[in-house]
Formats: structure tokens, sequence, C-alpha cells
């Protein structure tokens, strides 16, 4: 084994926690709670990721206790006694096969779609209700709506130490609530929970760590995640250098932060012009806190170009290669009966039509043309594949 994969699978720690390995299963919203309850199938979906090695599971994120926090019906909340109980069951089915697991405690924030959500008749949420630059959604929060806000964020990590679950993880990137508290853009206001520098608008999230932290006790894992980019502004950055990054992650790390869990749209980027650190490379380093590396999120046109046959020098190797053209996400048959096991991105066609109309369950139909030269099919005599 080399060295790579030798640190790879090596022990590592987050506060006093020991993860086998390396290896952390990142958040990815699933919609997959009916009325908001984690099921006996989320309890299985996380179980069979840690029978199989992974690490530590980070939960898909789960909304605090506050009527504005998700805009939808189908993503687990994070309080209330039947959402416990079906979280108490995640964590029991994941423990017993061995396995670490954090929830993601999230808040939606402006980006919140208070006009097409279940629950409509409430605002949503922002630090001066902005959902971008010049884009007002709602009024700016008041003051009692940020301690409310605080207060659910810190009875939600209380919870997950009361639920046995092994650490917990904010979500303050991707532009939702706390990352608006961050932002320029987001935040203008001029009183103790504005400002000008960017260490000025960390005190939002300085103050549901602290009180957090004073909730859980010294020994609990808390992470942070946080992003340079926005979904409102992939090419945003909040620190413009090492040293503002510094004063951000350092506030945060101050406050009881253990982790920082680093979302990069290319995590093999150099983060900062005259250094090979990437951003969990410059979040460890001026820290010295464990950091997590994540990214690509989603696809980008690196991808797509390469699965038409492209080639793009901004890739690792690992995707520079001309033998691919489409992986389908799941297993499929093409029209000779062949079967195939299938990859991770199989819902590139969805991503070029830019989604669905609406969540469900749906049979995508694929022209594929052949991969190579000698290939028994010709790009004449595209296969149509199905997979479900």
């Amino acid at each position: 084994m080399n060295k790579f994969l030798e640190k790879l699978f090596s022990p590592s720690f987050i506060n006093k926690l020991e993860i086998p390995n390396r290896i952390i299963m990142a958040p990815m919203t699933r919609s997959k709670s009916p009325n908001s309850i984690p099921g006996e199938d989320v309890a299985l979906y996380y179980s069979r990721r840690a029978e199989n090695g992974v690490g530590l599971i980070i939960t898909e994120g789960t909304t605090v206790d506050t009527p504005n926090a998700s805009d939808d019906i189908n993503i687990p909340t994070f309080h209330g006694k039947e959402s416990f109980k079906g979280w108490s069951r995640v964590v029991d089915h994941v423990h017993g096969v061995g396995g670490l697991i954090f929830p993601q405690i999230w808040h939606q924030g402006t980006l919140r779609r208070a006009d097409t959500t279940w629950n409509s008749d409430f605002p949503s949420w922002g630090p001066s209700g902005l959902a971008s630059r010049d884009k007002k959604v709602s009024e700016p929060m008041s003051l009692s709506e940020i301690e409310q806000t605080i207060d659910a964020f810190t009875e939600a990590i209380y919870q997950a130490r009361e639920l046995k679950f092994d650490g917990a993880e904010i979500h303050g990137a991707h532009g939702y609530l706390l990352d608006q508290f961050f932002w320029e853009s987001t935040n203008i206001r001029d009183d103790e929970w504005g400002g000008l520098a960017i260490e000025e608008r960390t005190k939002f999230s300085e103050a549901i760590v602290k009180k957090a932290r004073k909730a859980v006790g010294d020994d609990f894992p808390i992470i942070f995640r946080f992003s340079q980019w926005k979904q409102q502004d992939f090419g945003h950055k909040m620190a413009k250098n090492q040293n503002e990054l510094g004063l951000f992650l350092n506030n945060l790390s101050n406050a009881g932060i253990d982790a920082f869990h680093c979302s990069q749209r290319r995590f093999w980027n150099n983060e900062f012009d005259g250094s090979n650190l990437n951003l969990a490379g410059w979040a460890k380093k001026l820290t010295n806190k464990p950091s997590i590396t994540v990214g690509s999120i989603g696809l980008t046109e690196d991808f797509i170009e390469t699965f038409q046959g492209k080639e793009s020098k901004n890739l690792p190797k690992l995707f520079l290669t001309g033998r691919f053209r489409f992986v389908p996400e799941t297993p499929y048959t093409d029209l000779y009966g062949r079967h195939y096991r299938g990859g991770h991105l199989g819902f590139l066609p969805l991503y070029q039509q830019s989604g669905v109309p609406h969540s469900g369950q749906y049979t995508i139909r694929v022209r594929a043309a052949a991969i190579e030269a000698h290939a028994q099919l010709g790009v004449r005599e595209a296969a149509r594949v199905v997979h479900r």
C-alpha cells in the first residue's frame, strides 16, 4: 500500500473521537423523509454505508425548530418526538454495524422558497431579508428572531448528544442562513450582527457555537461546514486572502469548533495564488484543527465536457480519460440485454435540462454512443439505455 492510501486508511481524531479512517460521507439532501420524519429506510441507507467502511457519516441536512427553516416537507427535521424517534433508530442502526454518525444542523434562511412550501404563511428569515445582492424576499431578522434561531441550533446540537450521536455538524455554507450572515451581499446590518469586516460578520455563528458548546460540554465533537462560494454566486470569495480566512476561522475555532468541513467547488484547485493548498489545507494550517475537504459539488462544465468526449486540463487525472462518455448512476440494461453495474454520474441529462419539474421516481432514457472504435455499436447505432 502506498503512503497516500496508508494515510487515507489510518485513524484520525476530531476532539477526542477516534475515527477509524479518513473517509467521511458528506451531507447530501435526499428528501426521503415523508412529513419530515426519518423512517426505517433512512436508517438502512446510512447503516449500509457504515458497514462498508465509511469512517464517519454526516447526515443530510436536518432543520432546526423554527417555522421557516425548510421549504420541503420531505427534508427531515431535528426536533419533535417523532423526528427524534426516527433519528434514534438511525443512530442504533449505524452504531449496530460499528459506524460513527453526526447530524448536520441546518436552516435555509432566505433561500427557502416561501411561496412554494407547505408553511408559506411564515416569511423566510435572513440577516437583512436578502437572498442575494439586491434581491429582497423578507424583512431583516429582528433581535428576538436571531436569539430564537441561536437557541434552536443550540437545542438541536444538545439533542444530538442526548440521542447518542457521535457529534454534530453545523451547516454554515452554500449561501444558507449562517452563510448569509457571513456574506457582505446579504448582511448589510449596522448592529452587532453585521459589520464591514469579515470577522465582524461571524458573530451570529460564534454565538451559536459558544452556546452549544456550553450545553454539550467540551468533549462532544462539533464540526463547522463553510464555503467561499455561494449558490447565488459561484465565483465569490468571502475571504480574499489567507489573512482574512484566518480571522474568520479562528473566531469560530476559539468559540468551540473542533474541525472544519471545507466545501470547494473543485477541491483540487489552489485556494489562493502562490500556494498549493486548497481550502481545507489552509483551514488546517491556520487553525491547527482537523479539516475535511469536499468537492466538486454538483457537476461542472469540466465534467460535462469530459463526458461529451472533450478533454479538460482542469480536472484531476482520475477524470482525464477518453474512454468514458456517459456513466449511468444505477445498474442498467442496453438494447441487446447486456447488464452493466453503472457508476455515479447518471443524472447528467437531468443536469443539462436544469432538473425535473417535481420530486418523484423517474425512468431515464439516454442515447449512448459507442466509446471505442472497435466497439460493436457505432455512433449511428446508438443504444437506448434504460435505468431505474
